[in-house]
This record gives C-alpha cells, sequence and structure tokens, in this order.
C-alpha cells in the first residue's frame, strides 16, 4: 500500500477506540462490512488494468457516471452513519459525508501525472467538494491550498495530521540483520529514498546530487531507492540502472511492509527531494526511526519535518549533495539531528489523528 491506504488501514484500526463512535462499517468494493480484515480481503482490479482502462476516455466516463449509482444503493444501507472517504472521492449519500483530500497535485501540478488520471480526477473531485459537509487535509498546507484554489469556506476545511506507524522506531543492528542481510544491505551503511519513481519525485536531482560526492563515499554509502514504477519512469529507471552498475545505487521496486522499519532503521540517511507533497509520511518515518532526514523545503514538507530536517531548495543539486555529505560524516551534526527527529516525531499518533477525525465527523452531522 501506498500513503492513502495506510492513512484508511490506521483510522480502521483507531476509531472504534475513540470515546462515542458507536459503531464502524467499511465500504469495501460492492459491500458493507464490519472488520477491516475483510474490507482488506476484497479483490481490486490489478493496478495494470486500471491504467489500461484510464486510456479509454468513454469508459472512464461510463465509470465515472455509474460507479456512483450502485455505490449510493449500497450506502443506504448505512443510515444513521457519517460517510467518510479516506482517498477523495465521495458518492452520493444522503447522511453526513466527509472527505479527506491529501493533496492538490492534480491541479497544480497536472504536469505530474497521466493526462487520463487527470481528466478524471478533475471533474470527480470538486464533486466531492460539494457533497462533503466536512473536509479533512493532512496539512495546514494543503488545507491553504483548498481554501485558496478551490474557494472552500474556511470552516469546512480542517487539517489533521497523519503519524508514522508504531511499528517504526530505532533498531540495533543487530534487530536489523536479518532483513537487511536478505537485501544485501548493512546497517547504517546506505543512504535510503522510499517513494514512487515518478518525475513528481524529482529523483533526477537525488542522483545529480549523489553523484557528486567523492566516488568513495558513494561505494560506502550506496543510495537505496525502494519504491514502485510509477508514470513516466523509464529514464529514471535507466538512469538507477547505470548507477547500480557503477556500484553506487540499489534499486527496490517492492519490499514486503513487514521488512520497512528495519529498511528505515537500518539507514545512515534518509533523502526525500520531493517537488510536491501533501504531507510526505516517509519523512516522519524516518524521523521516528531515529535516521537523520535531508529533505526538498517543497510543500508540506518543512511543515511535516518540523526542524528536524535539513531542507533544500528543490532544484539546489550542490546544496542537496552537501546536505547528504554533512549528514553522512559529521556526527555532531547526526546525534543532534536524531534526536530532534525522534522528539518531532513523538508529537504525531494515530491514536490522535483518529480522535480529531471524530471531531469532524460531530461537526458534520450537526
Amino acid at each position: 500500500m501506498t500513503g492513502v491506504g495506510y492513512y484508511a488501514l490506521e483510522l480502521a484500526k483507531h476509531l472504534p477506540d475513540v470515546p462515542g463512535v458507536e459503531d464502524v462499517r467499511y465500504f469495501a468494493g460492492r459491500k458493507m462490512v464490519a472488520d477491516p480484515l475483510d474490507a482488506l480481503r476484497v479483490p481490486i482490479t490489478p493496478r495494470s488494468v486500471r491504467q489500461t482502462l484510464l486510456r479509454f476516455g468513454a469508459a472512464v466516463d461510463m465509470v465515472r457516471l455509474l460507479s456512483p449509482v450502485y455505490k449510493k444503493l449500497i450506502l443506504n444501507r448505512a443510515r444513521g452513519f457519517v460517510f467518510h472517504s479516506p482517498n477523495y472521492y465521495l458518492p452520493p449519500f444522503d447522511g453526513p459525508c466527509v472527505t479527506t483530500f491529501h493533496d492538490l497535485s492534480i491541479f497544480k501540478w497536472p504536469e505530474y501525472h497521466p493526462a487520463e488520471r487527470v481528466r478524471y480526477m478533475q471533474k470527480e473531485l470538486p464533486v466531492a467538494l460539494r457533497r462533503a459537509q466536512m473536509i479533512i487535509a493532512d496539512s495546514a498546507y494543503t488545507r491553504t491550498e483548498l481554501v485558496e484554489y478551490f474557494g472552500v469556506d474556511s470552516s469546512r476545511v480542517v487539517a489533521i495530521p497523519l503519524a508514522a506507524q508504531s511499528v517504526f522506531g530505532p533498531m540495533t543492528s543487530d534487530a536489523t540483520r536479518m532483513t537487511l542481510g536478505s537485501l544485501g544491505l548493512s546497517h547504517g551503511a546506505y543512504t535510503l529514498y522510499v517513494g514512487t519513481v515518478e518525475p513528481r519525485k524529482n529523483i533526477e536531482v537525488l542522483l545529480d546530487a549523489y553523484s557528486m560526492l567523492a566516488p568513495d563515499q558513494r561505494s560506502r554509502f550506496p543510495l537505496v531507492l525502494a519504491g514502485y514504477r510509477g508514470w513516466h519512469s523509464e529514464t529514471l529507471l535507466r538512469r538507477i540502472s547505470a548507477a547500480e552498475s557503477e556500484g553506487w545505487a540499489r534499486y527496490f521496486d517492492y519490499v514486503d511492509a513487514k521488512h520497512m522499519p528495519a529498511l528505515f532503521a537500518g539507514a545512515r540517511v534518509f533523502a526525500f527531494p520531493s517537488r510536491y507533497e501533501g504531507f510526505g509520511l516517509p519523512v516522519l518515518e524516518a524521523l521516528a526511526s531515529g535516521v537523520p532526514v535531508v529533505c526538498s523545503s517543497a510543500a508540506s514538507l518543512p511543515e511535516v519535518a518540523g526542524g528536524a530536517a535539513a531542507l533544500c531548495d528543490v532544484d539546489d543539486v550542490v546544496g542537496f549533495s552537501n546536505a547528504i555529505d554533512r549528514a553522512l560524516q559529521d556526527n555532531q551534526w547526526r546525534v543532534a539531528a536524531i534526536d530532534r527527529g525522534l522528539r518531532h516525531s513523538a508529537r504525531f499518533s494515530w491514536a490522535e489523528t483518529a480522535r480529531r477525525t471524530v471531531e469532524v465527523y460531530r461537526m458534520a452531522s450537526r
């Protein structure tokens, strides 16, 4: 799963424990279920099939028009409930509705998405904003974007930050050895990037910055990239492959979720040069793992990093290179950065995210 999936899962786990919540149901596929694990077992259309279907405008429009019809029929069985869509889209529902907008990249940076996805989402997302009584944004940055871009009444939009899962935390080399060994890595001996391989993530700048490090530095601390192959990733993958052949990069297009805490905790540095994020959950996961972070100063990332990371302009290759070099070598800076990161990340929790989300449900029900 990506960030939105984990957001939905963590809410599913924590909402039943919030005082005042009487019942939680999960809308999965074409049915309503009472157990979030049952929701996770509902088969979804394979990503490759979805991408193929998106290329056919008539098919997309048919789905866009028919999908809300059958969803409304199912939702009619949930009278007396608040309906919360954790991923933008909001079908018709006669009761109170809440939607979460994670970012506005589809509107503000359409060049970073397939044209078919832009076409679909730019039609559907304004509909969701009209249907929702309340809107949740992952960050104050995204909340401001929603208010300014769409003219939404600010009283309808609440910023509620995400959190790192509790499995992310500092780990000893003994604790990470089995996982890292299976990946051919060593504790404290690599720089890590986690995220989709696509233009929006600005990986070209990261590769340029890393190539500026001294050859012995690169070979001692190779750049490890973990994330599935996104849209327009072909050129980036060729560059990563070339860096692998030169001995200073490793690429994993899939890492099992159970291995991610060790992969984070074993890194010497976490680098995240993204051009645009609605939140930037990997940054918080790295800080919670006790790993120094170097990230861009774009969009919500300064808010998420909270002064605990080294920030660079998205196009500043030299700045990124120098910041990564310092994070690799300057032990005094590393110790201070790790301490700041752990203290900052401890302020976030999924239990608090769920509690504040229920407050929004109450506001939507008034």
